[in-house]
């Protein structure tokens, strides 16, 4: 990555960009892109909304549903021994563009994951966005090192932060362009997801789902973050998290540019009184008893959403975002129990259905041949706790009280004898 951009090695994303005369230059050169973008987003996002009610849900394969990401560079051994602690059978992994020489290390550690399925995010910087030459060469030796071990490709990421290297849409097309030529000319088994855009900012989204480029996505990567509004059921213009995914499945189906195929490859908070290792400041940052609490709700929604097939938490090992604090040894948040305690019980379930009444919700799903009912509301409401009743904790713990206290952190209630 050359200057002005520059990689923060403590957040794990690049530093803004300083240069305002610079970034004014970039975007006045890509106008057109941008007016495109607009339009294209005037013309789709109603369209998409007068449809979204009818747009039915999947039956998402919930065992690959679970999605864990990791850095390959980072503690490699003890991430292998806790992605089998987790139970997941899905992995995210980066890797920068700017690193080839790193290639064969990122094959030696996806080489020891060959019981997972792995997603391959692929970042750019300015060189490969500028150079597409560079980008389909490096692509190609990318592809032919790793297409056979890796099950999906994430082409860019981020796409709508100029400090990321794009500064339009159409910057990002013919980047993915070069990519998909290059899959149907040498790699035609691999599988491309594209799209890459971050947050609630579906403009973006309309325009790279919507043009005239002739390329095909074979899944729509998103990194749905909804850190800034708190809660995932907290609404930005009108949309929870559920509503944001439904109008996104929604574009995704509409589209005649991918695949009917959603995959959230990026979300998370930041953690309280982790900076400088928080990605952002400390005003979006929550403590770790909420960021657990966020976490397995945001899971539990788009898992009865119906319309996401995997979602990946970014990621495991990070100070400032994680499910391992690395600052001092090695330590476990309880986020880390709650989602091994998730997979546990949902890698094998069957979705039934979910059920909201004001700020209470239950979830159910079989298990085993046995009905589950995972409980939570957003102001405190007690729940009598039956003999049939098994029930647990969002960490796993046995509950045995005679009152059963529903709050924000979810509880697992199975019933016995329940079909």
């Amino acid at each position: 990555m050359k200057p002005p951009f520059a990689w923060d090695n403590f957040s794990d994303q690049p530093y803004q960009l300083k240069d305002r005369a610079f970034k004014k230059m970039m975007r006045k050169k890509e106008l057109f892109s941008l007016t495109k973008t607009f339009f294209t987003a005037l013309f789709i996002l109603p369209i998409s909304l007068i449809l979204m009610p009818f747009i039915k849900r999947k039956d998402v394969e919930s065992s690959t549903f679970f999605c864990m990401g990791v850095d390959f560079e980072r503690e490699p051994k003890l991430t292998l021994e806790l992605l089998e602690e987790l139970g997941v059978e899905r992995v995210l992994v980066r890797f920068k563009l700017w690193e080839m020489e790193k290639l064969q290390e990122l094959k030696d550690f996806i080489s020891t994951c060959q019981d997972k399925k792995i997603t391959l995010k692929i970042m750019q910087d300015r060189e490969h966005v500028e150079d597409l030459e560079l980008l389909k060469e490096d692509l190609r030796t990318i592809f032919s090192t790793l297409s056979w071990h890796v099950e999906m490709f994430e082409i860019g990421s981020t796409i709508n932060r100029a400090k990321w290297g794009f500064f339009s849409v159409d910057e990002y097309n013919r980047f993915f362009q070069t990519a998909y030529d290059l899959k149907i000319a040498e790699f035609p088994h691999a599988k491309l997801l594209g799209s890459g855009v971050i947050d609630f900012e579906y403009h973006f989204t309309a325009h790279t789902l919507f043009n005239f480029f002739k390329y095909h996505y074979d899944g729509v990567a998103s990194l749905l973050y909804v850190d800034r509004r708190g809660a995932p059921e907290n609404s930005q213009m009108g949309f929870d998290l559920s509503a944001k995914i439904a109008l996104l499945r929604t574009m995704v189906w509409l589209s005649p540019k991918s695949a009917n195929a959603l995959h959230i490859t990026e979300t998370n908070w930041p953690i309280s009184n982790t900076a400088p290792y928080a990605p952002t400041s400390e005003h979006e940052c929550v403590d770790e008893e909420s960021y657990a609490n966020f976490m397995l709700r945001y899971y539990l929604l788009a898992y009865a959403s119906g319309h996401v097939d995997s979602v990946s938490w970014h990621q495991l090992i990070a100070a400032g975002y994680g499910l391992i604090d690395n600052r001092d040894g090695v330590r476990k948040r309880s986020a880390f129990y709650v989602y091994k305690f998730m997979v546990k019980n949902l890698k094998n379930a069957k979705f039934l259905q979910i059920n909201t009444t004001k700020e209470y919700t239950i979830l159910e799903a079989h298990v085993n041949n046995q009905l589950l009912q995972i409980h939570w509301s957003l102001q405190p409401a007690t729940l009598k706790n039956e003999d049939s009743f098994e029930v647990y904790s969002s960490e796993g713990k046995l509950i045995e009280d005679e009152t059963l206290t529903i709050s924000a952190s979810p509880l697992y209630i199975y019933t016995k004898d329940a079909v």
